[in-house]
């Protein structure tokens, strides 16, 4: 495994080169709609071409698009590499290797309760067992605790130098940030023990509450004592579950783990930027960089520009008359004057982008701007440009 080159020590990264350089896990955040898949995997593939080693791109963002990108027919829960083949046919000669993979979440706790079982027979009764597997995908927020432990399980291998992690839109990032604590919390819980008591006990309890008639009479007494034995075999997991949790809150807040907010300069996903950004400070973990897509070019703010702009408007005609051969005068005149008029319109939300970024609650150690793109990102090599915008 490669060793990542380290900042000295104080100085802050002022690249996202500098930044990923010094990391092993990057948590790409942003509500939905602002490009944080596509800056996930550009950071990655920029992270493969330039630093070397092995990256892995993470998704757990159900949105399957990524794959195309990578110029990989699909993906899934084991990690596949992006072939070299993909790289020349862009151009690209990596000095590292960029590895994929996508979160399934019934494999994902297969593979857990594998690893946390007891022994084989609880193994067995837990994996074969009706009730879990209806609801092993959507177990106590079982999606957003799954990715952690994927990406602690990944991490813990140490078969990558870095991995980039592709959430979900922003509110359920945060549901991402709590699951391990909530799934510790589940497992010291009144309805935990209440469901993993003895027998007689559970009996007396559907005697004396209402509710528990109730349910008696809709769903049977053998439902609610499959229900009792499904916890009772998970139960057996508890230490496992809870010391892996612990674990990976720890891995979050190391140091060698940031974060890296997505956003545009729309109003709403600023806001739930911001507050992400709050979320992030309020737990102390590492804010790394901002990365704020779909911004207008800075020569749009430029002083001189906004003498050409008027210029254009106020002398339209004057400017025609000098530019014969290329139409009617006053077609010619009509058409500076638009475009002095559409430049300035556009100066004007250039300035307001400025104020909006400059006015942001908290500034990360890496700001970068990235502008709009003719097309839509759909290969390697539209990887690669945006990566150009925001690394270096």
């Amino acid at each position: 495994m490669a060793t990542p080159r380290k900042a000295p020590p104080g100085d802050k990264a002022r690249t996202l080169e500098q930044l990923l350089a010094t990391k092993e896990i990057v948590i790409c955040c942003g509500s939905g709609g602002v490009g944080k898949t596509t800056t996930a995997a550009a950071a990655a593939l920029m992270a493969a071409t330039h630093l070397g080693g092995k990256v892995l791109v993470l998704t757990v963002d159900p949105a399957k698009r990524l794959a195309n990108a990578l110029g990989l027919e699909r993906f899934g829960n084991v990690e596949v590499r992006v072939p070299p083949e993909a790289f020349a046919e862009a151009g690209i000669e990596p000095r590292g290797e960029l590895w994929a993979a996508m979160l399934d979440t019934k494999q994902s706790w297969d593979d857990l309760v594998e690893r946390h079982a007891p022994n084989q027979k609880t193994r067995d009764a837990i994996l074969v067992n009706s009730l879990y597997k209806n609801i092993s995908g959507r177990f106590v927020q079982s999606h957003d605790y799954i990715a952690m432990e994927r990406l602690y399980e990944i991490h813990q291998s140490g078969t990558y130098d870095l991995i980039v992690v592709d959430t979900p839109p922003t509110r359920n990032a945060v549901d991402f940030l709590e699951a391990p604590d909530r799934m510790a919390d589940f497992f010291s819980s009144k309805l935990l023990r209440w469901l993993t008591a003895p027998s007689k006990s559970r009996v007396m309890s559907f005697a004396s509450k209402p509710f528990y008639t109730v349910a008696d009479r809709i769903l049977g007494s053998q439902f609610l004592e499959d229900i009792a034995t499904f916890f009772s075999l998970f139960q057996t997991m508890a230490p496992g579950f809870v010391e892996r949790a612990e674990a990976v809150t720890k891995t979050l807040a190391d140091r060698r783990t940031t974060f890296l907010v997505v956003s545009t300069l729309e109003a709403a996903p600023l806001h739930e930027a911001e507050y992400f950004i709050a979320v992030l400070d309020d737990r102390k973990l590492d804010l790394g960089a901002l990365v704020l897509n779909k911004v207008l070019p800075s020569y749009l703010r430029r002083t001189a520009t906004t003498g050409v702009a008027r210029r254009l408007v106020a002398d339209a005609e004057e400017l025609a008359a000098s530019v014969p051969g290329i139409g009617d005068p006053a077609d010619i005149s009509r058409v500076m004057a638009t475009v002095g008029e559409s430049f300035l319109n556009y100066q004007v939300v250039a300035k307001r982008e400025a104020e909006q970024r400059a006015s942001l609650a908290r500034s990360p150690e890496v700001v970068a701007a990235v502008p709009y793109f003719e097309a839509d990102i759909h290969d390697l090599s539209g990887l690669l440009a945006l990566g150009e915008q925001i690394w270096r």
